[in-house]
């Protein structure tokens, strides 16, 4: 969803979230997520390298920007465009953090 139309009100499922469509949607469920609530306290950097070895394949790097924005946004931060994190993505990877 937009990040300009989420509502704290109106978290029921996961594309109630920011940035995050059916495609985001099916990832966290993969990953194991049933509800929004079930992100709370997550590890973006750990959901990231898990979604790759669940699907076999390097996922885009955009990835990992989205599910930062998510956990953040459970974690109580205002909804971010899912570029905002860009930067602190690029700075998580070269710093060669891995779960």
């Amino acid at each position: 969803m937009n990040p300009a139309k989420v509502s704290r009100n109106r978290l029921s499922v996961h594309t109630d979230l920011p940035n995050i469509g059916a495609a985001g949607a099916v990832d966290l469920q993969r990953l194991g997520y049933g509800t929004p609530q079930d992100l709370i306290g997550a590890d973006p950097v750990a959901m990231y390298f898990r979604l790759c070895t669940i699907t076999g394949k390097r996922q885009d790097p955009c990835v990992l920007d989205v599910f930062i924005s998510v956990t953040r946004f459970m974690a109580g931060e205002q909804p971010e465009v899912w570029w905002h994190y860009t930067e602190e993505r690029k700075r998580l990877l070269s710093d060669g953090e891995r779960p």
